[in-house]
């Protein structure tokens, strides 16, 4: 079996999600800039794993840091975590695990203790979300019918989380329960990762799959092949409007159009009470080789001036249903997503 991210001791290795699905290679670093660097590259990606990375990547820091004193070290892992924090801007997971690390900085008072306290803490939030996953997947169960043809959006399964996944995790859980159900996968563009990660994935677990182009969701819902949509979330804002990878707000217009259930999944570590509404969530905006180039082959003309916003931010009005560890929250507009986080 495949892993997502682990931590060695003295080292963090990680699946290369950049060489799938034609080749399985995993990089082990040593240097916490190479971690973060994972993350900024998309050697790791999907916004728990992007959390963990980083949790293990301040861990290893702290271990690989010459310090005089606990002050010294504090300094030292301030600079590290602001870092990591620079990797990418819409995962709020990202900035959770970070606060976590940096609560654990700020309490102890040793070398001994900051490192020690932090290589715990990071194994601890890998752990901890496996369980969440396991927990999504069982919540979010129940709305896959036998039968079920279930179109899901990028890639939000064990490759995107420490394992198990969000959305691919509510499939897995149906799937466990027995159902027989179907999966249709979106390339994702531009970076195909329903194409390269998702289909890969789900392909390894034996469970029915088949790729379409972004393009072809509409065709099918239309055609009423498609019963469901789950999607992972990148950030989910107080009134529940979730940013997810670029391309799921269109499938949710078109969804609502067809009266089809439009699920999202994710732990409640990516809930930003913090945040109102979507229109303040920032939006990454990437390198342009990602649309004028496919696996380096150039499909665009030279010059041609290019946008790749990476994310894109489906309103709660849309969404059937927040599905998360602690439970769900069903037609999330008016209601918003405060009520669960206190859970």
């Amino acid at each position: 079996m495949y892993y997502t991210v682990k931590w060695n001791g003295d080292a963090v290795s990680m699946i290369d999600q950049r060489e799938l699905p034609g080749r399985v290679v995993y990089r082990t670093y040593t240097n916490y800039h190479d971690v973060a660097a994972s993350i900024t590259d998309m050697v790791t990606r999907g916004a728990p794993a992007i959390g963990i990375t980083a949790a293990m990547g301040i861990a290893l820091a702290a271990k690989t840091l010459e310090a005089t004193d606990a002050a010294d070290l504090k300094t030292q892992l301030a600079a590290v975590c602001e870092l990591f924090a620079k990797t990418r801007p819409t995962a709020v997971n990202l900035f959770w695990a970070i606060d976590r690390m940096k609560a654990l900085i700020a309490a102890n008072d040793s070398v001994d203790g900051i490192r020690a306290a932090l290589e715990k803490e990071a194994v601890r939030i890998l752990e901890d979300d496996v369980a969440m996953n396991k927990k999504i997947g069982a919540n979010g169960a129940k709305y896959i019918a036998d039968g079920d043809v279930v179109m899901t959006h990028c890639n939000a399964g064990a490759l995107a989380t420490g394992g198990y996944g969000t959305a691919l995790g509510v499939i897995r859980a149906a799937v466990e329960a027995g159902k027989k159900i179907e999966v249709f996968a979106c390339e994702t563009r531009p970076y195909l990762q329903g194409a390269r990660l998702t289909a890969w994935e789900l392909q390894q677990d034996n469970i029915k799959v088949t790729l379409i182009t972004d393009n072809m969701a509409g065709h099918f819902m239309r055609a009423g092949v498609i019963k469901k949509i789950v999607v992972g979330a990148d950030r989910i804002a107080a009134n529940g409007d979730a940013a997810n990878k670029i391309g799921t707000y269109t499938h949710s217009v078109v969804a609502k159009a067809h009266g089809i259930p439009f699920y999202v999944a994710a732990p409640t570590s990516t809930l930003d009470p913090a945040t109102e509404t979507g229109d303040a969530i920032v939006i990454e905006e990437r390198g342009i080789d990602e649309v004028a180039y496919i696996q380096g082959v150039q499909i665009a003309p030279e010059g041609i001036f290019i946008r790749n916003p990476a994310f894109d931010v489906t309103p709660a009005e849309n969404i059937t249903a927040i599905i998360t560890e602690k439970g769900n929250v069903e037609s999330p507009k008016g209601k918003g997503i405060r009520g669960l986080v206190g859970a």
